[in-house]
C-alpha cells in the first residue's frame, strides 16, 4: 500500500462502495464442505457467463478453492445475517444443521438466498494479498427474497429511490406552489419525516377504516383493543403508559365504556383484558389491516418492504421514549 495512505481511512474509503453479501461454497480433496462469506463478487461478462470474486491469501480455506473445478456463489437474502456471520467465522462447523442441496457438479448449495450461482474455474490471477477467481457459470437460481447488502462497514437493505409527492398531480398550481416553496427552503415540505410518517399512517389507516366503523371503535379503541390482544391482563396504568406516544386519552372512562359494550372485563385489582366479543372485533379489524398492508407490500415489492419494516424499526428504536415492550425481545 502506498505509504501515504492511512490504512483503517482507506478500508472506510472503500467501505463506501456498498456491495451485495455472498457465501462461496466448493469441497475440499477429502470430500467435506468448505464456505465463506465474500463480497469481492462481482459479474465480468454475459456471453460467456462469467463471474469473479477474491479470497485473502491467509485464508485457511484458499487451498480448498485454489484445488477446485467447481464453486458456487450464493447471494444471501435480507435475513440471512446470521449465516453471513457464520461463514465468516474461522474453527466452527459452518454447515452443521444447514439443509443443503447438491449442484450439479456435488459441491452444496445453501438454501433461501436471493440468488444462487454453480461456477466452473476457468481462470486464477493474483491480487496482491488476495487470488482472483474467474468462473462459468453453468446455472443459476434467483428468488424474490431482498437482498443483503454491506456498506460504510455494516449490513443494510436496498431501496428504490422515491419520486417527488408534489408533482404526482401534474401541473395543478398548489403543486407549483409547493415546489416553488421548496426551492426557497419553506420550513414544511413534503421530505419532513414528520408529513411522511404522518400522511402514510392516516393513508394506511383509511385502508380499514370503514372496519373501523363496522365494529363502532374509534381510534383509541382500536388502539386499546390491539394492545390487550398481545398483552393482557394489563391495569389502567399499564394500559396509558403503553398508550403514551399516541397522545390519545385511554382513560377510566372509555375503559369502563368498552366493558359496558362487553368488549372488555375486568378482573380483580381492576385489570383488563379482551372478551370473546372483544376478541372477535378486534380480529377482523387486525385481519382487515393485514390485507391492507399486503395489497401495500404488492405495490412496493418485497424488496421496498423489506426496507420500509427494516427504517421503521430503526426510526422507532431512536425515538422511543423509554415505553414498556410491548412484544418480548428475540
Amino acid at each position: 500500500m502506498d505509504s501515504s495512505f492511512d490504512p483503517k481511512d482507506f478500508r472506510q474509503a472503500l467501505g463506501m462502495f456498498a456491495t451485495g453479501v455472498t457465501i462461496v461454497t466448493t469441497r475440499a480433496p477429502d470430500g467435506s464442505p468448505v464456505g465463506i462469506t465474500a463480497n469481492s463478487f462481482n459479474s465480468v461478462s454475459l456471453d460467456p457467463p462469467l463471474v469473479l470474486w477474491s479470497l485473502a491469501r491467509n485464508a485457511k480455506s484458499l487451498p480448498a478453492f485454489t484445488g477446485a473445478q467447481h464453486w458456487n456463489v450464493h447471494i444471501l437474502a435480507n435475513d440471512q445475517r446470521a449465516l453471513s456471520g457464520r461463514f465468516a467465522r474461522a474453527g466452527t462447523d459452518k454447515f452443521a444443521g444447514l439443509a443443503l442441496d447438491e449442484g450439479s457438479d456435488g459441491t452444496p448449495l445453501l438454501r433461501g438466498c436471493s440468488a444462487r450461482f454453480e461456477c466452473r474455474t476457468l481462470f486464477q490471477y493474483d491480487g496482491g494479498d488476495h487470488v482472483i477467481f474467474v468462473g462459468q457459470v453453468t446455472g443459476y437460481e434467483r428468488s424474490e427474497h431482498p437482498p443483503l447488502l454491506y456498506v460504510t462497514g455494516d449490513y443494510a437493505l436496498a431501496v428504490r429511490m422515491a419520486g417527488a409527492i408534489a408533482t404526482e398531480a401534474g401541473t395543478d398550481p398548489a403543486n407549483e406552489v409547493a415546489l416553488a416553496q421548496q426551492a426557497a427552503g419553506h420550513p414544511y415540505s413534503e421530505d419532513m419525516l414528520g408529513y411522511l410518517l404522518g400522511r402514510s399512517h392516516y393513508q394506511f389507516m383509511a385502508g380499514f377504516r370503514s372496519v373501523l366503523a363496522r365494529q363502532d371503535l374509534s381510534d383509541t379503541e382500536f388502539y386499546v383493543l390491539s394492545l390487550l390482544a398481545i398483552r393482557a391482563p394489563l391495569g389502567a396504568a399499564d394500559i396509558a403508559q403503553h398508550m403514551a406516544y399516541t397522545g390519545c386519552d385511554a382513560g377510566a372512562e372509555m375503559l369502563a365504556g368498552l366493558c359496558a359494550r362487553g368488549l372488555l372485563e375486568a378482573e380483580a385489582a381492576a385489570r383488563y383484558r379482551l372478551t370473546a366479543d372483544g376478541r372477535a372485533a378486534i380480529l377482523q379489524v387486525l385481519a382487515a389491516a393485514r390485507q391492507t398492508e399486503a395489497h401495500l407490500a404488492e405495490h412496493l415489492g418485497p424488496i421496498e418492504t423489506a426496507a420500509l419494516r427494516n427504517l421503521l424499526k430503526r426510526l422507532v428504536a431512536a425515538s422511543d421514549p423509554g415505553l414498556p415492550l410491548l412484544w418480548p425481545a428475540p
